[in-house]
């Protein structure tokens, strides 16, 4: 069997594993080279080690390997991977890809799911990608060299205006929906994030994996999957910790619905309130006015 049977194969075993029913996104699987993006072997595949916090390894040399739904390390001394294909499979699926769409992606790490949506998207479209660690950054635009649709950023997400989008996988733990990448949505933009709360001094955080549509009538918001993942390095309220905290201890988060931004008092749809965006277990209305168009902020 050559590499390109085993990324078909691999391809159709993602399919499954993470309940993918996009056609071109199975077909992106199956096209990106996964060894291109970790560098010269031999790699080692990382099993986490949830009792000690850490994670075991075993070394690899065929790059016939790497084709299966497993983590990849990048930096074992730092408990960094190239992340789950199988979750990210799921988180991409649920952002509901098409040609032509224009993507964000805040933490890219070193560019292999980028290219993934960039497929995706195919030509007409265009993935921004950004990542806070210089060296990743450096990896990935150097991976990403042969995508014309694709730019890659170093430096915080945050901090970053990735244009009007029709769609942004944030891949860091956050405490809240930054409001700027809310404002960058298009009307039916979707986002994929992840709300956490920090773990110790690891960088790790729990949560959800949580989507948010840009509606008519406001921003709604479903939960996708649990996760546990590095904390971003800013988007995160201190305050906002124990009160996440204790939504999750007591399923409360589970019952997320919308994102408000309209000022108002808090009240018991409130599941996590906060100054400037509010996580609420409340329906969005429908035959409200349309929030200003993405492209029209600033």
């Amino acid at each position: 069997m050559t590499l390109d049977d085993y990324r078909r194969f691999y391809a159709e075993e993602i399919r499954f594993a993470a309940n993918v029913n996009s056609p071109a996104l199975v077909e992106a699987f199956a096209r990106v080279p996964r060894e291109k993006f970790l560098g010269p072997g031999p790699w080692q595949i990382a099993f986490p080690d949830l009792a000690r916090g850490g994670a075991v390894h075993t070394t690899i040399d065929d790059p016939r390997h790497l084709y299966h739904n497993v983590l990849i390390s990048l930096d074992a001394a730092r408990n960094l991977s190239n992340g789950q294909p199988g979750s990210l499979a799921h988180w991409i699926n649920a952002l509901n890809l098409k040609a032509g769409d224009r993507v964000f992606h805040m933490g890219c790490g070193v560019g292999y799911y980028t290219a993934i949506m960039a497929e995706v998207v195919g030509a007409g479209g265009s993935v921004v990608a950004i990542e806070v660690d210089a060296g990743l950054a450096a990896r990935a635009r150097e991976n990403l060299a042969d995508y014309p649709n694709v730019t890659v950023h170093a430096g915080d997400g945050a901090t970053l205006d990735p244009g009007p989008c029709d769609a942004m996988l944030i891949n860091a733990g956050v405490t809240h929906p930054h409001p700027p990448w809310l404002e960058r949505l298009r009307p039916g933009g979707r986002m994929i994030l992840p709300i956490t709360v920090a773990r110790g001094t690891t960088g790790l955080g729990q949560g959800i994996m949580a989507k948010i549509v840009r509606e008519r009538g406001g921003y709604t918001a479903d939960i996708v999957t649990f996760v546990a993942i590095y904390s971003c390095s800013s988007v995160r309220e201190p305050e906002l910790e124990p009160v996440l905290g204790k939504a999750i201890a007591t399923g409360a988060l589970m019952k997320l619905k919308s994102v408000r931004r309209d000022p108002h008092e808090p009240t018991e749809t409130c599941v996590v309130h906060a100054r400037e965006v509010c996580l609420s277990s409340a329906e969005v209305a429908t035959g409200l006015e349309a929030v200003a168009p993405a492209e029209a902020v600033e």
